[in-house]
């Protein structure tokens, strides 16, 4: 089959093709700015996975932090609260009279109670007190007068309750004898 080529038909297909190469740059440029989006969607997806990851890392360092000190205070409270066991049998015993329990002061402020002096002295270690620390009674001292000192305590009958074995004489008031 034999064609024949005219300047007419020529021109068109000049024109289709020109028309084709102008939708072909139009769906460039929509594809790059596609691929441009695209692009930028990837970068804040991933620095959003990124932050996500070390806060999660962050959050486990801190979880992990407060899941010891929980064991700590749960093992700290269990101590406690055999302590308050013993000490509650020992009083409805009903052996209390006369006997003494030492009271490890800090600051003028009952810290622990240890039901002898010797248990008292062997435990301070554990509350910061340096081993050696010489140790005397708080005496006619206030308790307030040193950082730590061990208080004795008597049980009174007569108020159902404990008082210091060795009072402070009290100070006067404004002066007054």
């Amino acid at each position: 089959m034999i064609r024949i080529v005219t300047a007419d038909r020529l021109a068109r297909l000049e024109q289709e093709a020109d028309q084709a190469r102008e939708r072909a740059r139009e769906v460039q440029a929509q594809a790059d700015v596609a691929w441009g989006s695209h692009v930028r969607e990837l970068h804040a997806v991933t620095d959003r996975a990124e932050r996500a990851e070390a806060t999660t890392f962050e959050v486990g360092v801190l979880l992990s932090g407060a899941l010891a000190e929980l064991s700590e205070s749960q093992q700290e409270l269990l101590r406690k609260d055999i302590e308050i066991r013993r000490l509650r049998e020992v009083l409805e015993s009903g052996v209390l009279v006369k006997r003494t329990l030492t009271v490890l002061m800090h600051n003028g402020e009952p810290h622990t109670v240890y039901a002898t002096r010797e248990d008292a002295l062997a435990d301070t270690a554990t509350h910061g007190v340096p081993p050696g620390t010489r140790w005397v009674p708080c005496g006619e001292r206030l308790a307030s007068a040193s950082t730590w000192c061990v208080a004795a305590f008597i049980y009174d009958a007569g108020s159902k309750g404990y008082r210091r074995a060795f009072m402070p004489s009290p100070e006067p008031v404004g002066g007054a004898a």
